[in-house]
């Protein structure tokens, strides 16, 4: 799985069925009252709920236990005891809930609002009301509530980050990662070269979460031509909030503003479309010599720059990831503006000119889909084998716009419908490539 993994196991037990009662009447005139005692009430679910603004599993390190409340128990004069109300736990979309015991799939939670329920509260008791018979009119007997549903369930969240870190090799994105991610989750490794990105759940100090990823690979792998592998991509598409981070101490003998655009035409000619996203300028390593000197400068071309198309009041936050200064600041500001930027709809509009211009019947199906007895997939069809040629495979931007197209043109689906598994082949006329789920 070459995605980044929040996982956690956590138990939870439902709340156990309140006790029967037994009791009888006592009333005036009556010389043996018949029975009287209640039911008891039935215990808590514990359900699990998607809640849209959850990003990350983070809450569920520090609580891993969910207990749901038990019924009440059954009451003298016939009163049954009152049903638990039932305990809601929040998880963000895109949870799979797996049994930690037996590895059975309980449940994939998707959309805002869908709920779950993972234990199921204890049935309430009988009271002795319900053994009356004509052999017995005053039994004695009641039941207990059932025990709630007890269990582990391991939660897993594909992640996915929300704020990309970028910046030249050498102005601590790492460091910065390092120190704003507490948790350090297990982290995919990714294919391609040795350009790992690191990725890091980040906690505010008001206790907003959020996933972070430095995007090397952005940078480095383009000047050098290395193809960024498409699960990399992913992450880079899906980043809302650009970190822009510039090593304002100078030391390497670099000038701060002229890194700051070098990124910034970098990220404008890899076409992903990431110079749309809201940035803030990270000033790291405030605490060297001739930083403060080196970020009034900056400023000032920056403002200078405004007719530029880079420079829209883009704030800049001044930190030291070393030690720690301005850090708490920089965080909370990057959760406020995560809260206001909606997530990019990616390339409708190339959608729009590939599925639409070809002038192909609509009543043909787009592609087929058939497995060869080696067990590689094979892809064919007019559409598609025409969007194969027309697509220039020397080129990462090309061949990135074509894994959109089949993206889009509901590829993936079909494969996966038809049951393709991480890593096998797919084949399009002579082109072999792996299927990444």
């Amino acid at each position: 799985m070459s995605m980044f993994l929040d996982q956690v196991t956590i138990d939870v037990k439902a709340g156990k069925g309140g006790d029967g009662m037994v009791a009888f009447r006592r009333e005036k005139y009556v010389p043996d009252g018949g029975p009287a005692g209640g039911d008891g009430g039935r215990g808590g679910d514990v359900i699990l709920v998607v809640d849209e603004g959850l990003r990350t599993l983070m809450d569920f390190r520090y609580n891993r236990h969910f207990r749901a409340t038990p019924g009440e128990n059954g009451m003298s004069k016939g009163m049954h005891g009152r049903g638990a109300e039932d305990t809601y736990v929040s998880v963000p979309p895109g949870t799979t809930v797996r049994d930690a015991d037996t590895g059975t799939l309980i449940g994939d939670l998707i959309e805002n609002g869908q709920e779950l329920i993972v234990a199921h509260g204890g049935r309430g008791g009988r009271g002795n009301t319900r053994f009356a018979s004509p052999r017995n009119p005053a039994p004695e007997l009641a039941e207990n509530g059932e025990p709630g549903q007890e269990r582990n369930i391991e939660l897993e969240l594909k992640v996915l980050a929300d704020i990309g870190l970028v910046g030249f090799p050498s102005v601590g994105k790492s460091t910065i990662l390092s120190v704003i991610s507490s948790a350090r989750p297990k982290i995919g490794a990714y294919h391609f070269t040795t350009l790992v990105p690191n990725l890091g759940m980040v906690t505010t100090s008001d206790g907003r979460s959020f996933a972070a990823a430095d995007l090397p690979g952005l940078i480095e792998g383009a000047s050098q031509g290395v193809g960024l592998g498409t699960q990399f991509l992913r992450h880079i598409e899906r980043t809302r909030v650009i970190l822009h981070v510039i090593d304002m101490s100078g030391m390497e003998g670099r000038e701060p503003y002229e890194d700051y655009q070098a990124i910034n035409n970098e990220l404008g000619t890899h076409n992903l479309r990431l110079l749309e996203r809201p940035q803030i300028i990270v000033a790291n390593k405030m605490d060297m010599p001739n930083a403060e000197e080196n970020l009034k400068k900056f400023k000032e071309q920056l403002k200078k720059d405004k007719e530029d198309e880079f420079a829209d009041d883009i704030p800049v936050f001044a930190i030291s990831a070393i030690t720690k200064q301005g850090l708490d600041n920089l965080l909370n500001a990057t959760a406020d503006l995560l809260e206001v930027t909606p997530e990019f709809l990616l390339y409708d509009e190339d959608v729009e000119e590939d599925t639409v211009n070809y002038g192909f019947q609509s009543d043909e199906p787009e592609f087929t889909i058939s497995r060869e007895p080696d067990a590689t997939w094979v892809l064919s069809g007019e559409k598609l084998e025409k969007l194969f040629k027309m697509t220039n495979f020397d080129h990462d931007e090309t061949v990135m716009r074509f894994a959109r197209q089949l993206r889009s043109m509901g590829v993936d689906e079909a494969l996966r419908a038809r049951g393709a598994k991480d890593g096998d082949l797919v084949r399009i006329d002579k082109f072999e490539f792996e299927f990444v789920d």
